[in-house]
This record gives structure tokens, C-alpha cells and sequence, in this order.
């Protein structure tokens, strides 16, 4: 479905997006990940055709971005980040009115945009103007105008921004849906909503993909498969974390917020197979400090994404 070899993009002295390639197939829902300013934003808009490249090619459907660029923009459906809607309109008459735009045939043209206020859940504010609703409501609205020529190609960019637990639990459901039955790209922060929806992860950082494959994959070769213990000891001296990082298997020990004074809440990355638990109630003890938490806690797609990019920013 796509196809996007050797992409650079750059913006005078900045250099984007830096000799990327990657391949997504038809109906597969692809997480794109990435800090601020790691390139996801410029990569989707080159990809749709937003921007030009400095130099690489994209495919889309068998259509050069480059060179067909409507062909393209004819089986894609985009929502970015800041969504450009008219204000003044009233939702059903904005997406009736987009559904136009993007050739939809006048006789499919009613049913398309109820099908799909009803898909993102807006139908009851069909007759209301487009300014005078909630965030979350836009965000839909334009989520509604990305799917309303019926795309094979979905990209959302930071598609639950703005949006409420619910909303976005929602809004989740509906793109593992969507995912049956075409291809979605989905950029966000919400590292949990790409872990449940997506079926694989494409990981950008300082403008190259730096990691890439499905979630569990991700999370199995997380450091050759380390171990994190979250411990929470009593600890009014500050010494805990010295004394855990000098325990034999044990790779690195990260503070975390303190609920209260003289708690301290610290991760432990443990060698994979290494029985750290027992060593650190015995260091516990020998070091009189009160253990009051340890829990072992599954690798999560948040430990990837951390461990990558700030391997990333780490290197020289």
C-alpha cells in the first residue's frame, strides 16, 4: 500500500526527516511514534502530499506522491494535527460539502455523510455550527470529513487530542474497525491507545526510524528482554537508589515521583534471568532501609519508546 524509500526533507539548514525507508501493507494500522520534532508531523504531510521531498521517493496505491499527486490525495483520508474546519458551517453542511469536494457521487453523496456522522458518533449535533461545539467534537468532525469519500489509506495525525477517556476509548474501537477493512497510519502520544490499536510500530527519532516492528515484538527485545521491578522503600537519606545499582544483575535504577517525604519510588532494570528480588530485600535490610513495594511489572511500549530515543539522544 505504501511505499516510502531513502525520504529526506529539509527546511534550509534542518534537515526533517533523514533518509527514511519503510513499507506498510494494505490493511495493517501503524503506530507512529516519535518525540516532539522527531520528523512524524513532516514525514505524514509528504507522504499526503503536503509537503515536497528534498530527495527519495513515495508510493501510495502504486501512485508516485511526487509525480500523481491527486491520484494519491483520491485514496487517502487525513486528519492532521490542527484541524482545519469552517466555523461558521453547520456539520452536516461542512461534510456534505467536503464529501463534494472529494467527488463523491451526488447520489451517494447523503448516504456517505450519514454513515459516517454515525460511525464518529455526531450525529446529534449534525445541525449545529462547527464553532460552537466542544473540542472533542471538532476532533470528530474532522475525523468524519478524513473518512467521508470512504479513503484506503487513513492517516491521523494525533487523532485523540482534545478528547475525553471516553471519547478516546471510542475513537480507539472505531480505528481497530477501520483497520479491517483499509490501511490506517496513526501518529500519537497516548503510547497505551497505539499499543491496543495498532498492529505494528514505526519508532522516528532526530528524523531516521530508530525501531520498528509489532508491539510484542518490541517489548520482547526491550534490552534482550530485561526485567523492570518497581520498588518503593522508606528511604529519609537518599541512598537507596546507590545501593540498589551495586546489586549483581541489576543494569540501572531510575527515580520516580514520591508520593510522600522520605519515600522513594525507584525502576529497577534487572538482566534478563537475573533473581534480583531476593537481592533487594537483602540490600533492604543490610542497608536499614524500609521496603514498603516491590512489584514486577510488564515491559510496556512506553519502556521501548524511552529506552530508543534516549539511547538516540545518548549517542554521539
Amino acid at each position: 500500500m505504501i511505499r516510502v524509500e531513502h525520504l529526506t526533507k529539509r527546511f534550509a539548514a534542518i534537515t526533517a526527516v533523514n533518509d527514511v525507508s519503510f513499507e506498510v501493507s494494505p490493511h495493517e494500522v501503524i503506530g507512529f511514534l516519535g518525540p516532539n520534532g522527531a520528523g512524524k508531523s513532516t514525514t505524514l504531510k509528504v507522504l499526503t502530499g503536503y509537503h515536497t521531498a528534498t530527495s527519495g521517493t513515495v508510493t501510495v496505491d502504486g501512485h508516485d506522491v511526487f509525480v500523481e499527486p491527486e491520484a494519491v490525495k483520491r485514496v487517502i483520508g487525513y486528519l492532521p494535527e490542527n484541524v482545519p474546519l469552517y466555523p461558521e458551517m453547520r456539520v452536516e453542511e461542512y461534510l456534505d460539502y467536503r464529501a463534494a469536494l472529494k467527488r463523491v457521487p451526488r447520489g451517494r453523496r447523503r448516504a456517505a455523510v450519514d454513515s459516517t456522522m454515525e460511525r464518529c458518533r455526531i450525529g446529534d449535533v449534525r445541525r449545529r455550527i462547527i464553532g460552537q461545539l466542544s473540542k472533542g467534537y471538532r476532533q470528530r468532525v474532522g475525523l468524519a470529513d478524513a473518512l467521508v469519500a470512504d479513503p484506503k489509506l487513513l492517516v491521523l495525525d494525533e487523532p485523540t487530542i482534545g478528547l475525553d477517556p471516553n471519547q478516546i476509548r471510542q475513537v480507539r474501537e472505531l480505528i481497530v474497525e477501520l483497520g479491517k477493512e483499509r490501511t490506517v497510519i496513526l501518529s500519537s502520544h497516548i503510547l497505551p491507545e497505539v499499543e491496543a490499536a495498532c498492529t505494528r510500530v514505526l519508532i522516528i527519532d532526530k528524523g531516521r526510524i530508530v525501531g520498528q516492528g509489532r508491539p510484542t515484538e518490541l517489548r520482547a527485545g526491550l534490552k534482550g528482554g530485561a526485567a523492570i521491578i518497581e520498588v518503593e522503600v522508606v528511604d529519609r537519606g537518599g541512598a537507596a537508589r546507590g545501593v540498589l545499582e551495586g546489586i549483581p544483575g541489576v543494569r540501572r535504577v531510575e527515580p520516580g515521583e514520591s508520593p510522600e517525604p522520605g519515600l522513594a519510588v525507584l525502576t529497577v532494570e534487572a538482566e534478563p534471568g537475573a533473581a534480583v528480588r531476593e537481592r533487594i530485600f537483602d540490600a533492604a535490610v543490610a542497608g536499614g532501609f524500609k521496603l514498603t513495594g516491590l512489584r514486577v511489572r510488564s515491559v510496556s511500549l512506553e519502556d521501548v519508546f524511552v529506552q530508543i530515543t534516549t539511547t538516540e539522544e545518548a549517542a554521539p
